[in-house]
């Protein structure tokens, strides 16, 4: 257990018990930060790593997983305010490489109305699953290496049937973000995180995000993530700290930690990184689940809230914001993850209870 008071005389033991709650629950570390009205926040609870005393860091770095998308949605929307990307352009303008359909546009990829298959496989309404880059079980811990190149994902999601017409549903895909991510390289002319830095990171100086593109490694310092498989009959469990995300890419790659995601969410809702009309684009959201463009809109007691959560093996980020970005809740989730996704319960209680206690003010404050 540990909490840093970062105002003076702040106890929030509803905040501490909710994270060591959740740490029982099956989580190895949990650090959470809470910035609010009555200030900030910070707490840990489990453990730095399986089988070890030491406390889980309160700013370490951990994957975030889809809450990537995010910030390259936002990456794209300053192009789109620099004059550079056109919302509703046609993707295959950027793109021409890829034969796109000309009727798939960049707001489309944003807010996953493409069509197009998901690279990382596909559940059908039937119950049928095509499966795409294996990212489950020994094969994956085997290839945790491997570098896949953006472009090989989308040719693989190319080469498989559309999931409906452009624009005539919505499907979450991990290609959608991996042609957005090529849009800004095909534009500017410089890698993402290069672009990242100029418009994002530099501005607002975060300090602790990383977009890693085929890197496996991860800065110091870091608590754990886990994942267990079968091998010949046998359970074993594998530290998969360090893993190669290329499998996922602009879908789910980068790093942070609780205090940059705090610094560029609040930002970004407090409306001091995209102008105005472009925001409220932002947070328009489509009518199946209420995604925007790289954020969820969610409805609670509270008023709404928005969101982008993510996940990847063995690490986990939460990142919510009210309306004006003045109250915000990050996390980072350590976990032994496996194909059966067991933990997946657990991550959606949290993640409930959070809003509520956090954003909706359930609990005495």
């Amino acid at each position: 257990m540990s909490t840093d008071l970062s105002d003076q005389g702040q106890d929030r033991p509803e905040l501490q018990k909710a994270i060591e709650e959740l740490a029982e629950s099956g989580f190895v570390g949990v650090q959470l930060r809470v910035n609010d009205e009555q200030g900030e926040w910070v707490g840990s609870a489990g453990a730095r790593e399986l089988g070890r005393s030491a406390e889980p860091l309160t700013n370490g770095h951990f994957r975030i997983g889809s809450s990537t998308k995010s910030f390259v949605a936002t990456s794209v929307l300053l192009l789109v305010a620099e004059g550079r990307i056109g919302l509703d352009t046609p993707a295959g303008d950027y793109l021409p490489e890829f034969d796109l359909d000309p009727r798939i546009t960049v707001r489309m990829l944003l807010q996953h109305t493409s069509g197009i298959f998901n690279h990382t496989g596909e559940l059908y309404e039937d119950g049928t699953i095509v499966l795409g880059v294996p990212w489950q079980g020994k094969e994956w811990v085997d290839n945790r290496f491997r570098t896949y190149l953006p472009e090989e994902l989308v040719r693989l999601s190319l080469s498989k049937p559309a999931r409906f017409a452009p624009g005539t549903g919505w499907s979450y895909a991990n290609t959608n973000y991996v042609l957005a991510r090529l849009v800004v390289e095909k534009v500017t002319g410089h890698a993402f995180a290069e672009e990242l830095q100029r418009l994002v990171l530099g501005p607002l100086g975060m300090t602790g995000t990383v977009a890693p593109g085929a890197s496996p490694e991860i800065p110091e310092p870091h608590n754990h993530g886990y994942y267990r498989y079968e091998d010949a009959g046998q359970e074993r469990t594998v530290d998969v700290t360090r893993q190669n995300p290329s499998w996922v890419g602009a879908g789910g790659d980068m790093i942070s930690t609780t205090q940059d995601l705090h610094t560029y969410f609040s930002a970004l809702m407090g409306g001091k990184l995209l102008p105005a009309d472009l925001l409220a684009e932002m947070r328009t959201p489509e009518a199946t689940v209420g995604y925007g463009l790289g954020v969820f809109a969610q409805e609670t007691e509270g008023g709404t809230v928005f969101h982008h959560n993510g996940a990847t093996m063995g690490s986990a980020a939460l990142m919510y914001s009210t309306r004006d970005g003045s109250r915000t809740l990050t996390a980072g989730l350590t976990w032994v993850d496996d194909a059966e996704l067991s933990i997946a319960p657990a991550f959606r209680t949290a993640q409930q209870r959070f809003v509520d206690e956090v954003l909706c003010g359930k609990l005495g404050r």
